[in-house]
C-alpha cells in the first residue's frame, strides 16, 4: 500500500484533513518530536495538539506494519504460485491485521492436520461435491474413493467432513461473521480452580463469576488474568453455542438432503473442534489489549498530574524523612536543591529527645535561612507534622506533607549513588521529598514511572507499550514546562525535545568546563549538538539572565528576528517590548505573516513576551488533615479532608491521615452516573470526604463525596 493511500486511511479515520496527516508524517519521518511539532509547527498541521499528533503516529505506525506484513503474506502466496489478481487485490485493500490474516489463512503453511490427512488420501473432491449439496446420495459417491487408506464409506465421509470442517474455520465470512457474535454476546466465565479456594482468597470475587465481555471494565479483566496467571481461577470467553452454530449454518447450509445434514455436522465439528478455540485465543488477545490501554491510559494520566504538580519553587527547605526507632533524618536544601547539611533527631519513641530536637529544628532554620518543611508521607509522618507544627519559628514557616512513593527506589539506585556517593540511602531519601516538594517534575524524572505507584495493574500490562507510553508522557510534560539549561540535572535534560541521554550528558560536561551559557547559540558548541538537535530543543531550553532576553522565553531562536521587527518598527528593543503592555497591544500580527510563519505562531509569540518562560504549573497550597491517626478514629458519618493519591477506572484512593488510604467508589464520587472518575478527581487534588465504612479486619475505609461541596476544598 502506497504512503498517499495510507495517508487518506489515516485522514478518513481521525477526521482531518490529508494535508494535515502528511505533513505531520513528514516532520516525524524528518526526526522531529511530538511537542516540537506541536508547539512550533502549527501551521503545518493546522495547529494540531499533542494527542492528535500522537493519534496519527500510532496509526502510521499501524499501517507500516501492516504493510510490512502484506509483503511477507503476498511473498508466501506467490511462493506457492496460488496468487490470482483477485486475491491480490483483496490483500491490498485490507483495513486490519485480522482481516488480512483471514485472507491467508487457508494458503498459511500449517502443521499436519485431520484435513490434510484426509486429502493425501485422495478425499478433497468427495469434499467438494458433499460441500455443493447437491448430491441427494453422498454415501453411493463415496464408494468410488475407496481405497487401501480409506477402506469403508464410513471413512471416506468422515475424510471428507474433516476438509470440510477445516474450509469452514478458514472461511473468511464465517470468521466475521462469528466475530460479530463474539463482539455482541461474548461472557467472560471465571470459575476458581478445584482445591485452591483456601489459597486464592483473595480472588473469592471471581470465585464464580460471569458478565458480558463487552462490559468488563479493565481493572476486573486484569484481575482475573492475573488470577488465572497465578494458577487459582480458570477463565473462558464463549457466546452461546447455538447461536454461534446457528450463523454458521446461515452460511453454508444450502440444501435439505443428505449432503446437507453431512455439512451440518460438519459444520459443528468446525466450530466445537477448531472455531471456538480459535476465536476464544482471539478475544482473549483483543480483550487483554483493550484493558491494558486502558490501564496504561489511566497510568499516563495519573503521571502527567503527578509530574505537573504545583511546585514550591525555589525556596531554601528542610525536609525530613520520619521515623520512630531510627528517628528523623534531616536535610537543609539551598535554593537550587544542594544539599548544605544533614543529621538525625528523635522526637519520638522510644526516645522521645522532644526539647533537643525542637532546639535542634530552630537552630537549623535560622542558620539556612529555612523558607518551607518537607516532611515525608510514611512512617510517623502525622506525628511528625505535629511535632513541627510545636515549633515556636521567628518568621512563617510553609509546611507540606510530600508524597514518598518512589523515594526508596531512587535513593538506592545508581542515580543517587552518582549524586550523592558519599551519603547513605537515608540522607538521599530525605534529599529527594526536599525536592519534590521544590519541583516535582524535575526530581521525579530520575525515578523509574513504574515505582511511583500511581498506577492500576500496571505489571500486568504490555510492559512495552507501557514503558513508551510513560516516556511520552515524561517528554511532553519537560517540554510543556520547559527546562533551565544551566541547572538542570541530565536525566531532566534527557527528555528534551531532540536531545536524549548522550546529549543530555554533553550538555552538563560543557556546563563544568565552560562554566554556564550565556546564550543558546552556544548551545551549539556542545559535543553532537547539530542543527536538527538545536532546532528541535533550543525553545524548550531556558537560558535566565542571558544576553538576549528572549533566551529565557518559550520563542524560538528560528523566530527571534520576528521579534526584533516588531520592536524595531515600534522604535523599541526587545526587553522593553516584553516589559510594555501597552507596546506589545500596538502590535498588528497580519503585519508580520509570511508563508513560514503563519497567526497561530504570531500569537503564540505575542502570549510568550507577555508572560516569558511561564511554568504552566498551579500555585501550591498547604493543607491540614482532620484530626484522626488511625483506622480506630475514623466513625462513619465523619467528613473529612483527604488528598487524591491515585485513581484508577473503578474509583479513587484518598489519603485522610491514616495508615490506609480510603477508596471512593466509582459510584459514590457524585450524584449523577459518571464512567470516568478521572472527569471528577485529579492525583494530589485536595477533597472533602464522607467515611462511610470501615472495615479493621481487611484495612479498608469506604469513603463518599456525594453531597459535599468541594469546590473549596
Amino acid at each position: 500500500m502506497s504512503i498517499d493511500k495510507n495517508i487518506s486511511i489515516i485522514a478518513k479515520k481521525l477526521v482531518l484533513h490529508d494535508w494535515q496527516v502528511e505533513n505531520t508524517i513528514r516532520l516525524l519521518d524528518g526526526g522531529a518530536t511530538i511537542p516540537f511539532i506541536s508547539r512550533y509547527r502549527k501551521e503545518m498541521t493546522g495547529s494540531l495538539d499533542e494527542v492528535q499528533l500522537m493519534h496519527i503516529k500510532e496509526e502510521y505506525d499501524r499501517l507500516r506494519e501492516l504493510d510490512a506484513r502484506k509483503e511477507a503474506v503476498i511473498k508466501s502466496i506467490e511462493e506457492q504460485e496460488k496468487m490470482t489478481p483477485e486475491l491480490r487485490a483483496r490483500i491490498d485493500a485490507a483495513l486490519t491485521m485480522s482481516e488480512l490474516e483471514d485472507i491467508y489463512l487457508p494458503y498459511k503453511p500449517k502443521r499436519r492436520t485431520r484435513a490434510t490427512i484426509a486429502r493425501e488420501k485422495g478425499l478433497e473432491p468427495l469434499a467438494r461435491i458433499i460441500i455443493d449439496q447437491r448430491e441427494s446420495d453422498p454415501s453411493g459417491k463415496a464408494e468410488g474413493f475407496l481405497n487401501d487408506q480409506v477402506t469403508t464409506v464410513d471413512d471416506a465421509i468422515a475424510g471428507a467432513s474433516d476438509i470440510i470442517a477445516e474450509w469452514v474455520s478458514e472461511d473468511e465470512k464465517a470468521r466475521k461473521q462469528l466475530r460479530y457474535i463474539f463482539e455482541k454476546e461474548a461472557v467472560i466465565y471465571s470459575k476458581v480452580v478445584k482445591g485452591k479456594e483456601t489459597e486464592g482468597i483473595k480472588y473469592s470475587d471471581y470465585f464464580d463469576w460471569s458478565e458480558p465481555l463487552r462490559k468488563c471494565p479493565s481493572h476486573r479483566l486484569l484481575a482475573m488474568r492475573r488470577g488465572e496467571d497465578e494458577g487459582f481461577l480458570r477463565l473462558s470467553i464463549e457466546p452461546v453455542e447455538e447461536n454461534a452454530i446457528d450463523s454458521l449454518h446461515k452460511i453454508f447450509i444450502k440444501g435439505r438432503n443428505a449432503s446437507s445434514d453431512i455439512v451440518a455436522d460438519a459444520v459443528k465439528d468446525s466450530w466445537k473442534r477448531l472455531l471456538s478455540s480459535s476465536m476464544e485465543t482471539e478475544f482473549r488477545s483483543i480483550s487483554k489489549e483493550k484493558a491494558d490501554l486502558d490501564a496504561i491510559a489511566v497510568f499516563a494520566d495519573n503521571l502527567r498530574q503527578l509530574l505537573l504538580g504545583s511546585p514550591l519553587g525555589e525556596k531554601n527547605v528542610l525536609a525530613i524523612d520520619p521515623g520512630f526507632r531510627t528517628g528523623c533524618k534531616i536535610v537543609c536544601l539551598d535554593r537550587q536543591g544542594n544539599l548544605l547539611h544533614n543529621e538525625t533527631i528523635y522526637p519520638h519513641a522510644p526516645q522521645n529527645e522532644t526539647a533537643m530536637s525542637i532546639k535542634k529544628i530552630l537552630s537549623l532554620v535560622n542558620a539556612y535561612k529555612i523558607e518551607a518543611i518537607a516532611i515525608g508521607n510514611g512512617t510517623a509522618s502525622r506525628e511528625t507534622e505535629d511535632f513541627i507544627k510545636w515549633v515556636k519559628f521567628e518568621n512563617d514557616i510553609q509546611v507540606f506533607v510530600v508524597s514518598e512513593a518512589g523515594a526508596s527506589i531512587y535513593s538506592a539506585s545508581k542515580v543517587a549513588r552518582e549524586e550523592f556517593p558519599d551519603y547513605d540511602v537515608t540522607v538521599r531519601g530525605a534529599v529527594s521529598i526536599g525536592r519534590r516538594l521544590m519541583d516535582p517534575l524535575a526530581e521525579l524524572v530520575k525515578i523509574d514511572p513504574q515505582s511511583i505507584g500511581v498506577g492500576q495493574y500496571q505489571h500486568d500490562v504490555d510492559q512495552q507499550k507501557l514503558q513508551k507510553s510513560l516516556d511520552e508522557v515524561v517528554m511532553s510534560c519537560v517540554n510543556a514546562v520547559g527546562v533551565e539549561v544551566n541547572t538542570a540535572s541530565r536525566h531532566l535534560l534527557t527528555y528534551v525535545s531532540g536531545l536524549g541521554p548522550q546529549l543530555a550528558q554533553n550538555i552538563v560536561d560543557y556546563r563544568k568546563e565552560n562554566g554556564p551559557f550565556r546564550s543558546r547559540k552556544e548551545l551549539l558548541k556542545v559535543k553532537r549538538m547539530g542543527e536538527k538537535a538545536f532546532e528541535q530543543s533550543a525553545g524548550f531550553l531556558r537560558i535566565r539572565n542571558a544576553g538576549n532576553p528572549l533566551d529565557s522565553s518559550a520563542v524560538h531562536p528560528e523566530s527571534y528576528h520576528v521579534v526584533e521587527k516588531m520592536s524595531k518598527d515600534l522604535g523599541c528593543d526587545v526587553k522593553e517590548l516584553i516589559i510594555n503592555d501597552i507596546k506589545r497591544k500596538e502590535i498588528k500580527l497580519d503585519k508580520y505573516v509570511t508563508p513560514v510563519t503563519g497567526l497561530p505562531t504570531l500569537k503564540d509569540i505575542i502570549d510568550e513576551l507577555a508572560r516569558p518562560g511561564r511554568d504552566p504549573r498551579s500555585k501550591i497550597k498547604e493543607f491540614k488533615f482532620a484530626d484522626i491517626r488511625s483506622m480506630d478514629d475514623c466513625k462513619p458519618g465523619m467528613v473529612v479532608p483527604g488528598i487524591v493519591t491515585n485513581v484508577t477506572k473503578f474509583g479513587a484512593f484518598v489519603d485522610i491521615g491514616i495508615k490506609q488510604d480510603g477508596l471512593v467508589h466509582i459510584s459514590n464520587m457524585c450524584n449523577k452516573y459518571i464512567s470516568d472518575p478521572s472527569t471528577v478527581v485529579k492525583l494530589h487534588q485536595h477533597v472533602m470526604v464522607k467515611i462511610i465504612a470501615v472495615d479493621t479486619e481487611r484495612k479498608r475505609v469506604q469513603l463518599s463525596m456525594k453531597d459535599i461541596d468541594n469546590r473549596m476544598a
